[in-house]
């Protein structure tokens, strides 16, 4: 298999492969391939610099729907936030109502907003139709600015209501 170019790196304080199966186990529940592909440690010289003890886990590579990403267990001083977040594009209601309850569970509730929201681990998470792109790139401003209002007014994405803005109904 070869190496993608570019693999997101994700840093947890202490949970990383928690949070690795969680998301492993997310996506195989909603029939996308998943797994977790390796799973590095902690040694005598590392623990020296990251004050984490030898044996303990310090990577965990993993794979979701073809995308490799690779967690750490970094410690502090650094913590996730918004301003990184993963996209998942849905072809169905059902899809970003599945994603949406799963990936929210345990989260921080008052940063579910737009299609947004924040799981248990503090990830960032985008749940929404792979058509949203194309409606806000669309030549018609009156369509864009309905279908923003629209986003705006929801925190879990409903479909049929921005298609609705989207028409001008």
């Amino acid at each position: 298999m070869q190496m993608q170019k570019i693999t997101p790196f994700i840093w947890f304080r202490d949970d990383a492969e928690e949070a690795a199966r969680f998301y492993v186990s997310v996506f195989t529940k909603a029939g996308e391939k998943a797994e977790i592909s390796g799973i590095s440690y902690y040694s005598s010289v590392t623990e020296k610099v990251s004050g984490k003890p030898a044996g303990s886990v310090m990577t965990v590579s993993f794979n979701l729907a073809g995308q490799e990403f690779t967690a750490i267990n970094g410690g502090e001083p650094f913590k996730l936030s918004e301003a990184f977040s993963l996209v998942i594009n849905c072809n169905t209601q059902e899809e970003i109502d599945y994603y949406w309850e799963t990936l929210k569970e345990g989260g921080d509730e008052k940063a579910q907003i737009c299609g947004w929201l924040k799981d248990r681990f503090g990830l960032s998470w985008q749940i929404g139709p792979a058509f949203i792109g194309k409606m806000l790139q669309d030549q018609d401003k009156n369509k864009v600015e309905r279908v923003m209002a629209a986003v705006l007014e929801m925190k879990k994405i409903d479909m049929a209501k921005l298609q609705n803005a989207y028409n001008g109904n």
